[in-house]
């Protein structure tokens, strides 16, 4: 149960941090969900459409059309249209707000990397095996 209870802790913290971040830059925490999520696609190489981020975030049309609104207004995102189908809108993040996010995130990304480095190949296949299951449990 300590680790569980660590796991919490460490949650609760992120969420935290996270917190804090919107609140200095004048946003919603779900703001900085959806900013996490676009980035997270766009790594992975996916395109995010509105309807995906809202399923992503378990919100409703309304709800996200309202979100990307309103990150679109603070120019953290925009909407791009597709070249071969018109209909198709894809919510892209600008790279302002990457940058914003590394100012603010950059260095818990920094200190978590060099933790990590003092863990061998197979520690650190245990950790990622152990989070893959907690993200699994999670939903």
């Amino acid at each position: 149960m300590e680790i569980v209870h660590l796991l919490r802790a460490v949650a609760v913290d992120l969420g935290r941090h996270s917190t804090r971040f919107a609140q200095r830059n004048g946003m919603h925490p779900t703001d900085v969900r959806a900013l996490i999520a676009l980035m997270d696609a766009a790594r992975a190489g996916e395109e995010t459409t509105a309807g995906h981020l809202g399923t992503a975030l378990g919100l409703n049309s309304a709800g996200t059309t309202a979100l990307v609104d309103r990150l679109e207004r603070a120019g953290h995102v925009r909407r791009v249209r597709d070249a071969r189908d018109r209909r198709k809108v894809t919510i892209e993040v600008d790279e302002r707000a990457v940058a914003l996010g590394w100012s603010h995130f950059g260095p818990l990304i920094d200190r978590a990397v060099d933790l990590l480095r003092g863990y061998d190949e197979r520690e650190l296949a245990a950790i990622r095996g152990f989070l893959t299951g907690m993200r699994k449990a999670a939903v």
